[in-house]
């Protein structure tokens, strides 16, 4: 084997290990790209940020603007790592999302034969085939407990013997047509599409500790469009909800209720906005430029956390009846860990206190820096990165329990894998992008083993 030849290999190892995670928000469109070191961390090697112009509450509403969006954050990315990128995971959000629980089973044909991960694929695979409501698909099938041959509150089946498998699974769904534009916008990005992520589920592993989720625990991602809620309780996912009012309707009620422009509504709200107006004097004032040489427009801050607090509240009672939804009151499912607040809208002053004082749990700020390896950009560490990181996490994941697919191999497509009205192109635009590598990699295993082959046959001949 050359020089040449070991350097391309191991660059396609190397370029294999990488992830993308592309978040496509109300507000901004992120683009971060990493891998995980070897202590576990994960390495952040490009992130590219780009204003997000054709996204409302977490749905496509205009194709062009968000394509170019997608293509600024994902060039911004390129440059700052110094690679072409070819595949992301792409987190999902919207008001069109929903959940509920349901419980299947298999048959196994040999009851003494060990339950494997097959099995498990089998019954989340059967769940897949489902029919849902008009215009629905499933994007995650998510296993909460196990029962076999009716032996229930099984964690982990895998190695134990039995020949009914059974599960309660949570299913989380979404509009085909909402999950088609996503898809349909990345691929005009010149992307391919590795795998979907709920974005309340990717936050979650950035922001909470196993400790959290073992105890129980709301996580509540407040971003510019929507909030989006994911209960755990023992390890599992129990509840997710997206509740369509975020940071943007904040703003809203503040232009609306000063009579200024979104542009200063949004720099009001981020620089003097709070959510407790106990702490403001009537007195205290800020003075906003007038438009077109008009007088200075005097605003109370006095007013402006008025505004702020009373559509905070309508946002944490909702969560709240989520909470209540899941069965919080049941002391075998209280949540020990309280909320954990991320996202943009958890930057907002005093909102850990608000949440305490309106739910009568334990709340935090959290941060995506726990995952993140030493020496990483100080601005990946805001809450508002969150989902991005997460997704990264789920990219490294995803290329850990199937290396092949981003390879460039064939595999079984799943439901999610092409909305109606979307060709099954991906897989032979990821097998053109790999073309090169994967037949000098060919070439270099038939150069090796024509000269195994000759080495055998030269020792035989010396016996």
């Amino acid at each position: 084997m050359t020089v040449r030849s070991f350097a391309q290999k191991y660059k396609a190892m190397e370029d294999s290990e990488i992830a993308v995670g592309l978040d496509i928000g109300t507000t901004k469109i992120v683009s971060i790209v990493g891998r995980k070191n070897e202590l576990g961390k994960l390495d952040i090697l490009g992130f590219g940020n780009a204003k997000s112009l054709g996204v409302q509450r977490g749905v496509v509403s205009n194709i062009t603007q968000t394509i170019n969006s997608i293509q600024h954050a994902i060039r911004d990315a390129e440059e700052d790592c110094g690679m072409s990128l070819k595949h992301c995971i792409v987190g999902i959000a919207g008001q069109h999302i929903r959940s509920l629980q349901h419980s299947d089973y298999i048959l196994r044909e040999d009851a003494q034969k060990v339950i494997t991960k097959k099995d498990i694929d089998t019954l989340i695979e059967n769940v897949h085939k489902l029919v849902m409501l008009p215009g629905e698909e499933i994007i995650h099938v998510l296993p909460q407990e196990f029962k076999i041959d009716g032996e229930p509150n099984i964690r982990e089946p895998i190695g134990m013997l039995g020949r009914r498998l059974e599960a309660n699974l949570h299913i989380v769904v979404g509009q085909k047509a909402a999950i088609g534009n996503i898809f349909s916008c990345v691929k005009q990005s010149q992307l391919a599409v590795s795998g979907i992520t709920l974005e309340p589920l990717a936050s979650s592993d950035a922001v909470l500790s196993y400790e959290e989720k073992e105890a129980g625990v709301c996580l509540v991602d407040i971003g510019g469009g929507t909030t989006d809620v994911a209960i755990f309780k023992d390890g599992i996912i129990r509840h997710t909800a997206v509740i369509p009012y975020g940071g943007n309707i904040i703003t809203e009620d503040v232009k609306e209720g000063c009579s200024i422009i979104e542009k200063q509504a949004e720099l009001l709200k981020v620089k003097f906005g709070s959510t407790w107006p106990g702490e403001n004097s009537e007195n205290e004032i800020v003075s906003i430029p007038g438009l077109r040489g008009r007088e200075p427009k005097e605003i109370s801050l006095k007013m402006l956390s008025k505004i702020i607090h009373a559509r905070l509240i309508e946002i944490i009672d909702q969560v709240y009846l989520e909470i209540k939804n899941y069965g919080h009151e049941d002391p075998k499912k209280k949540l020990i860990a309280g909320i954990v607040l991320t996202g943009g809208g958890s930057q907002l002053k005093h909102i850990k206190q608000l949440v305490e004082y309106e739910t009568g749990m334990d709340a935090r700020i959290g941060f995506p820096n726990e995952h993140l390896a030493s020496g990483s950009r100080n601005e990946i560490e805001s809450p508002m990165y969150a989902t991005a990181v997460g997704l990264v996490m789920k990219g490294v994941e995803f290329i850990e329990s199937s290396p092949k697919i981003l390879a460039g191999s064939p595999t079984n497509s799943s439901p999610i894998d092409y909305p109606i009205g979307f060709e099954p192109k991906s897989k032979e635009v990821i097998e053109d992008d790999t073309s090169i590598i994967s037949d000098s990699l060919s070439s270099e295993r038939s150069y090796f083993d024509k000269w195994v082959e000759k080495v055998i046959k030269f020792l035989a001949n010396e016996n």
